[in-house]
């Protein structure tokens, strides 16, 4: 059953209690994130601030006046040569997982980053049994990159990292303008 559709909006600093509690989750029960204790209000907002800082998109999904899901995208790795490629991260609290709010998030990470001149995006996934997270961002045409197994020890078992990735404009058809900064 389809929730009421989603709001999706620039996250605030007042939202970080959803957050942290829809994240604390993803920590404490499963495998997306390789934290292994959540991190607090405080941590979570100086994540929130980075992001924000360097000039890229943090959105939350909001149902019936609920934050339910986030998603934000940040620098794939910090050497100037990787400046146009930039790591995805979808959240969706358990309640509302299947109903489409991590797609709607991830579309519109898409076309924000688009927008503002990056060429590729990269998911890092946590447990190569997460079909969900696999399959939301096949149908939103990343394609598999790589595998690394077992680079992660979590609930007391092997967990492997899946690499996925998608061009954004042009990906690599065409060199980026002035080849500067995004």
């Amino acid at each position: 059953m389809p929730v009421t559709s989603p709001v999706l909006r620039p996250a605030l600093d007042a939202d970080i209690p959803a957050i942290r509690a829809i994240y604390a989750d993803a920590v404490e029960n499963g495998c997306a994130s390789f934290e292994l204790d959540p991190p607090d209000e405080a941590e979570m907002t100086a994540r929130l601030t980075k992001i924000r800082d360097a000039g890229l998109p943090w959105f939350v999904a909001e149902v019936d006046g609920r934050v339910l899901g986030y998603a934000y995208a940040g620098a794939y790795r910090p050497r100037p040569a990787y400046r146009f490629t930039l790591e995805n991260s979808v959240y969706v609290a358990p309640a509302a997982k299947g109903r489409g709010l991590g797609r709607a998030l991830l579309a519109a990470l898409i076309e924000a980053t688009t927008a503002l001149g990056y060429r590729r995006m990269l998911a890092v996934i946590g447990d190569s049994a997460n079909a969900a997270s696999i399959g939301l961002h096949a149908a939103l045409g990343f394609t598999h990159a790589g595998l690394l197994p077992s680079v992660g020890w979590k609930h007391g078992r092997w967990l492997d990292s899946v690499l996925m990735q998608r061009p954004l404009g042009d990906g690599d058809a065409t060199p980026p303008e002035a080849d500067g900064a995004p």
